[in-house]
Formats: structure tokens, sequence, C-alpha cells
């Protein structure tokens, strides 16, 4: 059976325990987190195998992530360990609306220190998923290890998937941001970007493209499709790990095949449960250690009237 190998940052999100901008938080609950981390717990939730491929710290938040990607379920075979460089750190804020602060504690963290020598052959299976993000993509080793990765997966027949996934504090420029993520684009088979990170890169083209749109739900174009489906109503809690939901969760399905998305019905289905599992995430405090399970998304659907 395929499975989904996600590359790049593993991290601790420390989340507020109350709402506001960062100067005035008093208090943040300790998260594991980062994209490729969050989507490897969200594929595992619902029964793919995953695998992570990342670099931690020889420290004590280290020893907590590592821990906390065991519990999640994933593969983590290919989770080194350094101590060249401390584990990374993000710290973020939430107003009450779409306007989330984040602060980044990454000089470098040791994920970035993961290097193309890092990257195992054998770690690789036609017909896996390699899933990344933007966040390693900066000026440092953990680069030339995703190229090393992309250029494995496409040898070996894999299906990539990129998730844009900006954080503008990281980059020297928003020229420089702009700049790699569009160079990447064309590596991907899938790519997901909000709305909003749309606005600012200009139009993209990609064999099948994701674009998340918040309470609103999601559309998907791809192979003559253009198919949009609505978001849930939901309380929100905190929406770090809510992307990472949605790309988990479809590239789960993904992993059986992409015949789903021959059919626009078929694919407004998978589009749905994916934004029921943001939803859901979004509901509750964390990222990684909260994805749901099958059963819970299709309680929620039911709930709704929706299956």
């Amino acid at each position: 059976m395929a499975k989904l190998i996600a590359i790049g940052e593993s991290l601790i999100d420390f989340l507020p325990c109350s709402k506001g901008r960062l100067a005035g938080v008093k208090s943040f609950e300790k998260c594991p987190g980062g994209g490729p981390a969050n989507v490897g717990a969200a594929a595992s939730k619902l029964g793919v195998e995953s695998m992570l491929i990342t670099k931690l710290g020889k420290d004590g938040f280290g020893d907590f992530l590592a821990e906390e990607i065991q519990k999640a379920g994933i593969d983590d075979r290919a989770v080194l360990r350094t101590e060249d460089a401390s584990t990374g750190l993000a710290f973020v804020s939430d107003s009450g609306d779409s306007d989330v602060e984040y602060l980044f504690y990454r000089a470098p963290a040791a994920d970035m220190l993961l290097a193309a020598e890092d990257i195992r052959e054998e770690w690789f299976e036609p017909d896996d998923i390699l899933h990344f993000c933007s966040v390693t993509l900066v000026d440092a080793p953990c680069r030339g290890a995703h190229e090393r990765a992309i250029e494995i997966a496409r040898a070996k027949g894999c299906l990539i998937s990129f998730d844009v996934n900006l954080r503008p504090p990281l980059w020297k420029s928003l020229s420089d941001l702009k700049e790699a993520v569009l160079r990447y684009i064309p590596k991907a088979d899938i790519v997901k970007a909000t709305d909003e990170e749309l606005a600012f890169l200009g139009e993209i083209r990609a064999p099948h493209q994701l674009i998340t749109l918040g309470r609103d739900g999601a559309r998907y174009l791809g192979g003559g499709l253009d198919v949009q489906v609505s978001g849930f109503p939901v309380e929100v809690v905190n929406t770090t790990g809510a992307g990472d939901a949605f790309i988990g969760t479809f590239l789960a399905h993904c992993v059986h095949g992409l015949d789903f998305l021959k059919h626009k019905a078929e694919c407004a289905d998978v589009i749905r449960f994916c934004n029921a599992a943001a939803a859901i995430v979004v509901g509750r405090p964390g990222a990684l250690q909260v994805m749901p399970t099958q059963a819970e998304v299709r309680a929620f659907l039911r709930t709704r009237g929706a299956i």
C-alpha cells in the first residue's frame, strides 16, 4: 500500500491561552506542530500510512515532539536528531479574526539543518505521495533536502504535493518568498493555497489545484473540473491546523488513487469531507494531536445533514 511522506518542519507551537495580540498575551500552551508533521498526523488518524522526514534538536522540546510523532502513529524512521541546533519554536496569537500573528525562533532551527545527504532513496516507493511546504525552502541545507526528496520521488513515480503555506516573517523579503514558491510550484502535481495566498502569488498552474476559502469552504481545479464546496459554520478556537487537516485529509484519499477526481460528485464528496475535518480541528486547541478520525468526521457530517 502506498504511503504519504511529509518532509519539512516539526516544531513547537505555543498557542495563546487567551485571544489578543502577541504583545498582550500572558500565557501560552505548548503544542506539537509544524505543517508537514500535522499533515502526517491527519493522514495517520484516517488509517493511512504516513511518514515524516525532519530533524529535531537533541533537547527537551525535541524529545517531546519525537514522542508526540510516535503517538500520532507516524512512521518516525526518518525523524533525525542533531546537537547543532535547537528544536524550532513558533509563538502564535489569535485576535479573534483572520489576523493571526506568528513569531518564529529559527536561527537556525534543527529542521533547517536537514540536508540532501540525509535523504535515503529506500524511504520512497512507487505510488507514494511526497508532501512539502514553503517554510523549509529558505536558503539553508533544508532546501537541498527538499530538492533531493523531490528528485527521488519523481524518479520513483510518486505523486508530489505542495502546500505553499506562506510565512513571510521567515523570509528576508517578500520577493524572495514569492520567487521560491513560484519556482517550486511547477515541481508539484498537487498545489494547495488559500485565496489570500493566491492574491499574493498571482495566477498559478498545476495539474491539481486546491484553494481553501476559510469559512466559505474550498475549491478544486483540475482535469476539466471546477468544484467548489461550502464550509461548515463552527465556533473557532484555533485556526493553526485547519489547512493541514484539509490537505492531509485530501492526500489520505489520494493514496488510494485519483479516480475520484474524474467525477464532479465524487470530488465534491471528498472536498466536503476535507472541509469537515478542518472544521473539527478549528474547534479544538492544538493541531497535530487533535486531528480527527474517520468516525469523527463522519459523525460531524451526519450532524450537519451532509451524508
